[in-house]
């Protein structure tokens, strides 16, 4: 893994804004960032990112079957156990998923070590799927990168592909919040994807989904809405006045009851008690069991529901903050992982997201940030494939 500049495309701002890329800038701070760009050989694409993701996912999988058997896994994973029953009939029913993103650190040296798993609401996708691979094909038309090089991005075909393969004659209804930008231009591109795949689509914010008779939800003009994708997350609904229609099952739901195992943090202790020492994981624990690192090793605390780095905190060896990042989340509860730094290029930490589309590793996005933790606002970082 190398990283080097490479000139800015001519005409970026108004490239973004010809492809709705709304925020390429956020809160007047550069996002989209090509004054720079990561170079991977095949080899470690193959070997070091698709295939752990591809072996790391089967096992999360194996984890919920596991989790969905033990009443005591799920009190430690804080569901509400009104939810249990309708949890395992999406797992026994296989209601379909559509994708997910791994967090990885890697220092080119060894294997990635995963920091968690986005397996509800992930967000960066337009980036990497599709302004990733147009600049991509701008780059190398521009000789800025090497004519022949590649991407490991088939995440929009994949995508188009698993919207295909959900097609039913009910419209998918597509859903975030208001006033969220990058969650609506996620959603966008989502609902591209699905026309693409000849569905017939609708998009209603989550605030003006309505409730009619026999619990069904509602659209505007009092459709019933029968599937629906949302980029909200699970354990919100199931904490939400309405959430406990969730378990009269009236409707599908992209992403499934059951990835609320996967989204929770809770899913790095569990990964490491049934696979202990496997090369992509970091020791974790739950709040309350013993610390599995040694004395003077460094560790990181995580809310069990915590997203985008939210409340985040790392501690040094002596139980000193090393970083530590505000959030709406310090009244959960929490898990406990060991420490590994993100490599350092210059004065940026670099983070590895691989992304998953339907159970299968098909590419990934790279984030930068000043800070050892990464949040919603970390720079994105184009990616290329040579040698």
């Amino acid at each position: 893994m190398l990283r080097h500049a490479v000139p800015v495309r001519p005409g970026l701002e108004r490239t973004a804004h010809d492809h709705g890329f709304n925020f390429h800038i956020i809160d007047n701070e550069i996002y989209w960032d090509e004054s720079r760009a990561y170079r991977f050989t095949l080899k470690q694409i193959e070997e070091q990112i698709e295939k752990p993701t591809n072996e790391l996912h089967a096992m999360c999988l194996d984890v919920v079957d596991r989790a969905l058997r033990n009443e005591a896994m799920l009190e430690q994973l804080a569901i509400p156990e009104l939810y249990w029953d309708a949890i395992a009939r999406s797992w026994q029913e296989n209601d379909p998923s559509l994708y997910g993103r791994m967090d990885f650190v890697w220092c080119g040296k060894g294997p990635v070590k995963l920091l968690e798993y986005n397996a509800d609401t992930p967000t960066s996708l337009y980036e990497s799927a599709y302004f990733q691979w147009l600049w991509l094909e701008e780059a190398r038309a521009h000789r800025f990168i090497p004519r022949n090089a590649d991407q490991y991005n088939a995440i929009q075909e994949k995508l188009i592909a698993r919207f295909a393969e959900l097609k039913s004659a009910d419209p998918l209804y597509f859903c975030c919040c208001k006033e969220t930008e990058e969650d609506r231009g996620t959603v966008l591109y989502l609902e591209d994807c699905a026309v693409q795949a000849g569905l017939n689509t609708r998009f209603i914010y989550m605030e003006d989904l309505g409730l009619g008779v026999g619990g069904l939800l509602t659209d505007l003009q009092d459709n019933v809405i029968r599937q629906a994708f949302k980029l909200y997350p699970l354990e919100w609904m199931m904490r939400d006045e309405n959430g406990p229609l969730l378990r009269k099952r009236h409707g599908r739901w992209i992403e499934p009851l059951w990835k609320s195992i996967l989204s929770n943090k809770g899913l790095l202790p569990l990964l490491w008690r049934f696979f202990p020492g496997h090369p992509n994981l970091l020791p974790a624990w739950f709040d309350g069991e013993a610390a599995i690192v040694a004395p003077g090793e460094s560790y990181v605390r995580k809310p069990l529901f915590s997203r985008e780095g939210g409340n985040v905190t790392i501690f040094d060896g002596q139980h000193r903050v090393l970083d530590q990042q505000g959030g709406v989340y310090g009244a959960e509860p929490v898990i406990w992982q060991a420490f590994q730094p993100l490599p350092r290029f210059g004065d940026s930490y670099t983070l590895i997201g691989s992304w998953v589309v339907d159970d299968e590793a098909v590419g990934m996005g790279i984030r930068e940030d000043s800070t050892l933790i990464t949040k919603d606002t970390s720079r994105f970082v184009p990616h290329y494939i040579a040698g």
